[in-house]
């Protein structure tokens, strides 16, 4: 906390005229970064006809523009959202979004608990090559000539392909 007011040009102590105490500034940071991933997802879902790829390269764009708030947003040991309501409603509202496209992508008409499968899948595919890049080896292994959006928009295509795919043959059946 200190060097975050020194980069602020504040003293130590000014964080807590605003906030009362250090698990309240880690809230605060985990509601903006779920705002954040909110929005994104909301605009896409308004704007984009076929918005899964475009939800995961927005969610791991967001992980590798704002490390900080990706790590706190989703460690409960350093922010616990049961107890700051505010944070818990931001990502509440993240993960509405994500069971929207749902929806939208899978089928209108699956149950709560198939939408629920199917979040969670997109999540830990997507939460994955986050980490990946950005506390893990990915942007180490890969070659020169390969850019880490590219890679990025590659994967969140063949993820669209696969679903899409299983999706639409399953609906065949």
């Amino acid at each position: 906390m200190r060097e975050v007011a020194r980069r602020a040009g504040v003293s130590h102590q000014a964080p807590y005229h605003h906030f009362a105490d250090r698990a309240d500034i880690l809230a605060s940071i985990a509601e903006e970064g779920f705002e954040t991933l909110a929005d994104a997802f909301d605009l896409v879902l308004s704007s984009d006809p076929e918005p899964l790829e475009a939800c995961y390269i927005a969610y791991v764009r967001i992980a590798l523009e704002h490390p900080g708030h990706f790590r706190i947003m989703f460690r409960p040991e350093l922010s616990a959202l049961e107890e700051h309501p505010n944070a818990q409603q931001a990502a509440d509202r993240a993960f509405d979004a994500l069971m929207r496209l749902v929806r939208r992508v899978v089928s209108p008409d699956l149950s709560q608990d198939d939408v629920l499968t199917w979040a969670v899948g997109f999540w830990a595919n997507a939460h994955g090559m986050a980490t990946l890049l950005v506390d893990g080896p990915l942007a180490r292994k890969l070659p020169p000539h390969r850019s880490i959006p590219d890679v990025v928009a590659e994967v969140a295509h063949l993820f669209a392909q696969r679903l899409v795919g299983e999706t639409s043959a399953a609906n065949e059946r």
